[in-house]
């Protein structure tokens, strides 16, 4: 029973967070600065979630940062999506069977 008590707190808690911005903002934001800020905030939401799993995932900062080196290379270069993470996901786990050897 607590578990049903749990999901519909947890729903009702979504919906007002979606619901909250349509009720405020009825009409249209006029304000340049306004709407160029939460154009850039979903991004800045999911860099600040993602930055810190990358760092925080493989055990070793070398080994991330490797890993994210060669993704951020990849992806300057246009890489599809897939090639990035296949190579950063390689490239992390390379470096964990060589720096051990380096050490």
């Amino acid at each position: 029973m607590s578990l049903v008590i749990y999901i519909a707190v947890m729903a009702g808690v979504t919906y007002f967070i979606r619901m909250i911005p349509f009720a405020a903002f009825r009409r249209q934001i006029k304000s340049r600065f306004f709407r160029s800020f939460l154009f850039y905030v979903p991004y800045a939401v999911l860099t600040a979630m993602t930055i810190p799993a990358i760092f925080y995932s493989t055990g070793s900062m070398a080994t991330a940062a490797v890993g994210t080196a060669v993704a951020v290379v990849l992806a300057y270069l246009d890489m599809p999506l897939i090639v990035v993470a296949l190579a950063a996901s390689a490239a992390a786990l390379a470096a964990g069977a060589v720096i051990p050897f380096l050490l």
